[in-house]
């Protein structure tokens, strides 16, 4: 079996990439909401824009964000989207988003980004990562936790009658 690892690298991702991405995130954040959250595609919509107008000001010049795509052996396989946001006194990593190509998805790149993720955030002097999860992501729930991560917090909601 090949090191998935020593194959992947991150770069950061080129102006002209980034509108396929913020349309991509947008478009996944919604879903998320709507499938996840139990919001109308409507509400899901308009939340992903205001967020990511709100998160993104600058696009790619945002201060604090590093937008960066997963290569593996020269070629595109994900994006991976990080930032500096304050954790009570400290700072810390925030991952915003990871998104491995689904046709190549099952080949270790997406723990190779997670990975890579902790070494671009202590090159930035951050000693915490953070993200979020929807809750019914358990593919991505079972990777987190395999790489030592913990739940924080659970948030959990009934439909009745």
């Amino acid at each position: 079996m090949t090191d998935t690892s020593a194959r992947t690298v991150l770069r950061p991702m080129r102006p002209d990439e980034y509108p396929a991405f913020v349309e991509s995130s947008k478009a996944g954040y919604a879903h998320d909401i709507a499938v996840h959250g139990g919001e109308t595609e409507e509400f899901a919509r308009q939340k992903s824009e205001e967020d990511h107008a709100a998160i993104l000001p600058q696009g790619l010049d945002t201060p604090g964000h590093w937008i960066f795509v997963v290569e593996a052996d020269g070629e595109p396989v994900g994006t991976l989207w990080l930032a500096e946001r304050p954790h009570g006194r400290e700072r810390e990593c925030y991952i915003y988003g990871i998104e491995i190509d689904e046709a190549q998805r099952g080949r270790g790149y997406g723990r190779a980004a997670m990975e890579l993720a902790e070494a671009e955030a202590r090159s930035h002097g951050l000693h915490r990562i953070a993200l979020n999860v929807f809750g019914g992501n358990e593919v991505a729930r079972n990777l987190y936790r395999s790489l030592g991560y913990a739940e924080s917090a659970v948030h959990m909601a009934k439909d009745i009658d």
